[in-house]
């Protein structure tokens, strides 16, 4: 990675306490209800989360759980650099803000980049509807 790149920050704001929704979106084998982008089949292998993608396995790493909202991943494909995902969730009154900052790797076109992002707000749109119904 440059040592700076373009981002993108996105967020939403969910009606749900903000303990109750970092209950939710700390537990990696929840990601598979609302994060597409990740891929499919997550799943607990020898301690490690590995997911299926239609470039191959990766691995991802999950920030420990911890009391200041913070649910940074990093994801390993099997070939290239590990990327890294900060994701934080902030108080907003009786609910809470979910923040995604989203990088642009190098190799990346506008229209990936714009795909992406779009990408990203729709996982994070049926997070929201999850969160908000359930």
């Amino acid at each position: 990675m440059p040592s700076s790149c373009p981002t993108r920050h996105l967020s939403i704001t969910i009606q749900r306490d903000l303990r109750d929704a970092y209950a939710f979106v700390s537990r990696p084998e929840n990601f598979a209800q609302w994060a597409s982008g990740l891929g499919k089949n997550l799943a607990q292998v020898n301690g490690e989360w590995i997911a299926d993608t239609p470039d191959g396995q990766v691995k991802i790493r999950f920030s420990p759980s911890n009391p200041y909202g913070v649910l940074d991943h990093w994801v390993l494909p099997a070939t290239g650099a590990e990327i890294y995902v900060p994701m934080r969730l902030i108080a907003n009154g009786d609910g809470c803000e979910l923040h995604f900052t989203l990088f642009r790797l190098a190799h990346m076109s506008d229209e990936k980049f714009e795909a992406d992002a779009n990408w990203v707000l729709r996982d994070l749109a049926t997070l929201k509807q999850l969160l908000e119904t359930h």
